[in-house]
């Protein structure tokens, strides 16, 4: 068959990243996740090389019907890449049909680590503490300013990590696999946790109401708390809520039953 020999445009890179970027959710099953989204970006693709030859055109959409699932911000990485190697095989290059098939599963799991640390861990933390601190008052600003400044962030990553995966192509690879992902996967996570831990410490209001004895005055056992470790309650309510959702498999709503019995409880008989 003749082999269409035009690189692909922006416009037509664009078309794939935007294809993934707003579908990959839309379309799941528990056999395949991610997957569909990946032929559904692929269909321009398909449509500019193998117009003229079906089983090429099958055997492109079969190898992005395989089960696919990662973090969809950074995972556009993986994408630019094998949108580069699809590329060169569509252009008659020395690049295998299995090499993508190899990519996806090679790079799917360091990038969804990476990812998630970055998005989950610290930009939608950081987002939401500040949206919640102008929500506070009332001010209708808060949930506007989560979606406005999401909305933004979130596209630029992932068409940045798109656009960059597919210039580096496979030489990309170096930067995501091995010792060095290691090391930025721990340095996102150790920082997640600070955040985390800022948040728990600045926005949940915990306290005590007991008060200790002393001869004939009486000390705030709150008092007594700060002075030993600021913040150990809602440390404490963090810690417990994330053991029943780990340990004990409770849902997010059971968990958050538990933490309103136990406050409640403990207004009621004078502890908070």
């Amino acid at each position: 068959m003749e082999k269409v020999e035009q690189r692909l445009s922006k416009k037509e890179l664009r078309q794939i990243w935007k294809r993934w970027g707003f579908t990959h959710l839309s379309s799941m099953s528990y056999e395949k996740l991610q997957a569909h989204a990946w032929a559904f970006s692929y269909l321009p693709f398909a449509e500019k090389y193998y117009k003229n030859d079906p089983d090429a055109k099958r055997r492109l959409l079969l190898r992005h019907s395989m089960f696919y699932n990662t973090e969809p911000q950074t995972g556009q990485l993986i994408n630019g890449i094998v949108a580069s190697l699809e590329e060169e095989i569509a252009l008659g290059g020395d690049v295998p049909e299995e090499m993508p098939i190899n990519i996806k599963t090679t790079l799917m799991g360091p990038l969804a680590g990476i990812g998630d640390s970055i998005i989950q861990g610290i930009i939608v933390p950081i987002l939401l503490s500040i949206g919640m601190g102008l929500a506070a008052g009332g001010n209708a600003l808060g949930p506007v300013f989560y979606l406005v400044s999401y909305g933004i962030i979130g596209p630029l990553i992932s068409y940045l990590c798109f656009m960059n995966g597919y210039r580096l192509g496979v030489n990309a690879i170096d930067v995501i696999i091995g010792e060095n992902a290691k090391r930025i996967t721990d340095a996102f996570n150790i920082l997640g946790i600070m955040v985390v831990g800022g948040l728990a410490a600045s926005n949940i209001a915990l306290t005590t109401a007991i008060k200790i004895p002393m001869g004939d005055e009486v000390q705030k056992l709150q008092d007594v708390l700060d002075g030993i470790f600021p913040s150990i309650l809602p440390l404490g309510m963090v810690l417990l809520a994330w053991y029943l959702l780990t340990s004990k498999q409770l849902t997010a709503t059971k968990v958050i039953l538990v933490l309103t019995v136990i406050s409640a409880v403990g207004v009621v008989i004078g502890v908070f």
